[in-house]
């Protein structure tokens, strides 16, 4: 299936447009000042000195590499000249400090130089990868080779280093990424070097026992993804964000190769992550200890890790197993992941982000002393910049390349996996344009133009009320050049349940109208928002939120009242008082003062 790449989409109006807009207004400029404040650019000159401030991190260039993307697919949709500047700048740095060999590092250039691929934990592949991928962005968006030749030296070194020298400290990389990114090297040069580059990582994985984490206790191999070989990996386990990385590249790598096998496993993975240990928002990794998935079913909500990156990686997943097979249940989880975690990361001004998103917040719980013990409540507001700031970036990436998730084309047949207001070079000659005011609105007309087609559309999955005839997901119609075609999702307000095995959702229940989940916050429906009941047969009125300007749902709802306020517990009182409720968008949350927040409801 040939993937339809961002840079021949143009998103052109409605709600992806506005939150590519605002990326570019808010987003990269705010991302980037932090980032100069805190050193990071600043560390590329590879200059710092023992006793000077901001001392470069290990993983400091992966923050760094990712802006770079992220800004690269900005400048592509919107070529505004002071952030290529900033662009070029770091271009040149990297170029002016990249040893003969072709490595580049800062913290290792300026602090280990004797340690270069001695500690597998210190993220100098991960850090090269995202290097590698910003530099197939340089060359997509620019056309100059520089950068890109630059890190095909590195992955020659590295390629000496491990495959032919042999003479490294580990086989494989602690933090998955460089896997990935070989792949997309493959795909711009054509070169097979990278190809079997991104395999000998693969292969080696789970193999030899010296790459076993220390210091991580029970995690160990685990982990890292390294207790069994790839295609025997069945279950997702350890590190959420390096799992995902990996699981990218491993259907990546199958689709490339024909591999059944690795292909069977990613299969088996994904439904491991989908049917057992995703949180209804898109989110992934339940465990703060090794920010980690656990066990089936443990969606504890008010502990929730959910970090961004593991959204992020859970989006690319999905994407290369929709490569391979055009089934309807990967592009549900990218529109899932996409219009709840990854939009709630971020503040509706475009400048604070959250690292763990959490999935319930109850303010009081946090001033609870915990006496030492490895209870983590997430972070009830958002903040600009952290010490490991791997999530801003990675959003700074993931939205100007929107359209990388649009559509893609096999053979006569055109298949539309996410909804926009768009335009799409086919690159055959045809031209697609799509008008929509998804999510608010299911209708999606299409015109097709240079020539016929095939079109599938996705039925989204929470669209119960499907009136088309569906295969894995799609519904298709035959065009002709210049004919039009529309779909019609009703947008109706649905409530979702959980299994019993997630316990800690038994009884409750989560609203949804069309691709958004909706939540209550105190500020609109005062305090114990554990208390409501609502109503699952009120007429539920969508409106906008007259603070932050974005949709609501009103309807009706109960609540117990306590008149004595000495009495801790009383015999059971059925009397209930009604109150209307005020429901806002997940992605809104955490916008105002702190605030308890709730997703999962008691219904009648």
């Amino acid at each position: 299936m040939k993937h339809i790449d961002y840079s021949a989409v143009d998103i052109t109006g409605g709600f992806w447009r506005r939150r590519q807009e605002l990326s570019r207004e808010s987003t990269v400029n705010a991302v980037y000042d932090r980032f100069s404040e805190t050193g990071r650019f600043a560390a590329l000159n590879c200059d710092w000195k023992e006793g000077e401030p901001f001392q470069p991190h290990v993983y400091w260039d992966s923050d760094v590499a990712k802006w770079l993307e992220g800004a690269l697919y900005t400048w592509s949709k919107f070529p505004e000249e002071e952030l290529k500047v900033k662009i070029d700048q770091i271009v040149d740095t990297f170029l002016a400090n990249q040893t003969p060999e072709g490595y580049f590092n800062s913290h290792f250039q300026t602090q280990e130089q004797e340690n270069r691929f001695k500690i597998m934990n210190d993220h100098e592949l991960y850090c090269a990868g995202h290097w590698m991928e910003a530099a197939v962005a340089h060359y997509r968006v620019t056309g100059e080779t520089r950068f890109l030749d630059a890190l095909g030296r590195y992955a020659d070194y590295i390629a000496k280093r491990f495959v032919e020298d042999k003479d490294t400290g580990f086989e494989v990389p602690g933090h998955e990424e460089i896997e990935l990114a070989l792949l997309k090297m493959y795909d711009c040069t054509g070169d097979k070097k990278y190809l079997d580059l991104s395999l000998h990582f693969l292969n080696l994985r789970g193999v030899h026992p010296r790459d076993l984490i220390e210091g991580r206790g029970w995690a160990k191999a685990h982990y890292a993804q390294n207790h069994l070989p790839v295609r025997k990996q069945t279950e997702a386990k350890g590190h959420a964000v390096r799992a995902v990385y990996l699981y990218t590249a491993m259907a990546d790598a199958a689709e490339k190769t024909g591999d059944e096998e690795l292909k069977a496993a990613c299969e088996a993975l994904f439904r491991d992550i989908t049917e057992k240990k995703m949180f209804i928002t898109g989110s992934i990794g339940s465990s703060a200890q090794g920010e980690a998935f656990t066990v089936p079913y443990d969606l504890f909500n008010l502990v929730a890790y959910s970090e961004t990156c593991a959204s992020i990686g859970l989006i690319f997943f999905a994407q290369r197993m929709l490569k391979m097979t055009a089934d309807s249940r990967y592009a549900d989880v990218i529109e899932r992941a996409l219009y709840n975690s990854i939009l709630a990361s971020t503040s509706l001004d475009g400048k604070a982000f959250y690292y763990e998103n959490p999935q319930e917040i109850v303010p009081y719980l946090h001033t609870r002393d915990n006496g030492g013990s490895a209870i983590r409540w997430p972070k009830m507001q958002r903040s600009e910049v952290f010490s490991c700031s791997c999530c801003p970036p990675n959003i700074v990436r993931l939205i100007p390349a929107l359209g990388d998730y649009i559509c893609s084309v096999e053979g006569d047949t055109v298949y539309l996996h996410q909804y926009a207001h768009c335009r799409v070079d086919l690159g055959d000659g045809r031209t697609l344009i799509m008008e929509t005011k998804y999510p608010s609105r299911g209708r999606i007309t299409v015109t097709l133009r240079g020539g016929s087609a095939r079109l599938a559309f996705r039925v989204p999955g929470w669209c119960t009320e499907c009136k088309y005839e569906t295969d894995k997901g799609y519904t298709y119609f035959d065009v002709e050049d210049g004919q039009t075609v529309s779909v019609d999702f009703p947008m109706k307000v649905h409530f979702y349940e959980a299994r019993p095995e997630a316990l800690f959702n038994c009884g409750r229940c989560a609203v949804q109208r069309g691709p958004i989940l909706f939540c209550a916050e105190g500020h609109d429906n005062g305090a114990n928002l554990r208390d409501l009941c609502i109503s699952v047969r009120s007429r539920w009125k969508l409106g906008i939120h007259p603070e932050l300007g974005v949709p609501t749902l009103t309807g009706k709802a109960t609540r117990r009242v306590f008149e004595d306020d000495r009495v801790l517990y009383r015999q059971n009182d059925e009397t209930r008082c009604a109150t209307p409720v005020t429901l806002i968008p997940y992605y809104a949350m955490a916008n105002r003062s702190e605030s308890e927040m709730l997703l999962w409801f008691q219904w009648h």
